[in-house]
């Protein structure tokens, strides 16, 4: 054995089939990343509670922190108001919401599993039976809109920079999400000759010179909308850093401004960007994962005045609903209108997983096709059948039903999720609804929630 060899981690990668290759601590046979915790020795950094810190380590780590620069940075900021969008546990009435977690902390995956299993049987019936109702009686309009806009067609045809990536099936989710902005009248499409936002300087209520992306990542479908729609002002909203962006491309483009804010969308007061100040603007985002659509949607619809600026449309993509919190979600009046409860809210996104925990997306028929009550008042039956109820649980039911109803029910709940968040926009002035912006073959995720302004009716 090598002398580097022996100095390796000794932990085991069962999928790579071999040693750890990182250096072993002192006094230990692993590296720092597999050495074994003790509990109460490790504690989230105050600073980014991502990671973890030994308890020890914590007054050193706190002035060494790789993110403790740019905290410092951002706070500096006058846009930078934390948790101005994070929503509220407080905001309905604790005895409406029914809740038995804890109400001040994020309600983990685990807590949301063991909501679940430790209901009763009949409980768990009597859920499935409310979901299945409440999904039958507003869930019923979400349309096909499957569009290729000829103003995307340089994406389309590969007519784009080569340095720019292409991968097909982002292309056609990005260029679906812009044709149904611009089938809404929230986006123009450019002249070749002259620039959009050049040809209608004057009429400020028409004209859409400003887009902002929450949770832009690489920026890449605000790369499409500024290549296909020339809008003169970018605000890239991400709270991670990436490298391969779309900012270098972007910042090539003449009188284009572009600004990225490193920042969590929960922190983020959109009415403190000066450059955006009575500027009109749409608001974007491709999978917005859980509760950063509402973070987003609070966000984009905070407190207004003279000098905020003007959303004239959105278009959201949802996912990851099995990450969504009653505390940050948009609608919570919707929810308890339902007849749930906190619980029951947070049992709905764990359901949410089932939709994606294997690729259903091109074999299920359509959620309404499948009618989880029949095959739910079956197991009813069954459980009458047992004398003591006491022997059954929730996990054996869950065990005995198909792959294809847990994914109907998972998107079921995934459309009740989005329903509530498509009412609030309305309330709050836009026309919105809820469209499948690609098919399901291309990604699974795929419901859209646009919204534009609305159109007055001809007398």
């Amino acid at each position: 054995m090598s002398a580097r060899s022996s100095n390796r981690c000794n932990f085991w990668l069962p999928k790579k089939k071999r040693s750890c290759a990182n250096t072993r601590i002192e006094s230990s046979l692993f590296c720092g990343n597999h050495s074994q915790r003790l509990d109460g020795q490790w504690i989230p950094c105050p600073i980014d509670p991502s990671h973890s810190v030994l308890q020890e380590n914590l007054e050193g780590h706190v002035k060494r922190c790789p993110l403790l620069k740019q905290t410092v940075a951002l706070s500096g900021q006058q846009f930078y108001h934390k948790g101005i969008n994070a929503g509220n546990e407080e905001e309905e009435d604790k005895e409406k919401m029914g809740s038995s977690c804890c109400p001040d902390s994020v309600v983990t995956s685990e807590m949301k599993r063991n909501l679940l299993y430790s209901m009763s049987v009949s409980k768990f019936h009597q859920l499935i039976k409310k979901i299945e109702s409440v999904h039958g009686g507003i869930c019923k309009d979400i349309e096909d809109s499957y569009l290729s806009p000829e103003a995307c067609n340089i994406w389309f045809t590969k007519e784009i920079d080569r340095k720019l990536p292409f991968q097909e099936k982002h292309v056609l989710q990005q260029g679906s999400i812009l044709g149904n902005l611009e089938k809404i009248g929230a986006l123009k499409r450019c002249n070749k000759n002259v620039e959009c936002c050049e040809s209608n300087l004057d009429n400020k209520d028409e004209n859409v010179s400003a887009v902002v992306e929450f949770g832009a990542g690489r920026g890449y479908l605000t790369q499409m909308l500024a290549d296909c729609y020339g809008v003169k002002k970018v605000y890239l909203v991400e709270r991670k850093s990436y490298k391969l962006k779309a900012d270098r491309s972007l910042r090539q483009k003449e009188n284009l401004v572009l600004e990225r804010m490193r920042i969590d969308i929960e922190d983020l007061n959109l009415n403190a960007v000066e450059s955006l100040h009575g500027v009109p603007y749409v608001a974007v985002g491709k999978h917005l994962c859980g509760p950063a659509t509402d973070l987003s949607l609070r966000c984009c619809f905070s407190r207004q005045d003279d000098e905020s600026p003007v959303l004239r449309g959105l278009a959201i993509a949802t996912c990851c609903h099995h990450l969504c919190q009653w505390k940050s979600y948009i609608n919570k009046e919707y929810i308890i209108s339902l007849g749930m409860s906190k619980d029951e809210f947070h049992t709905m996104t764990w359901f949410t997983s089932w939709a994606v925990d294997d690729d259903h997306g091109s074999k299920i028929p359509g959620v309404d096709d499948i009618d989880l009550q029949a095959s739910d008042t079956k197991e009813e039956e069954q459980v009458k059948g047992v004398e003591d109820d006491s022997l059954r649980s929730v996990d054996e039911v869950v065990k005995k039903m198909k792959p294809m109803e847990r994914a109907v029910l998972g998107f079921k709940c995934k459309q009740i999720i989005d329903t509530g968040r498509m009412w609030w926009v309305k309330k709050h002035g836009l026309d919105s609804k809820l469209v499948k912006y690609i098919p399901a073959s291309v990604s699974p995720e795929n419901t859209l929630l646009i919204a534009g302004k609305s159109t007055p009716s001809s007398a």
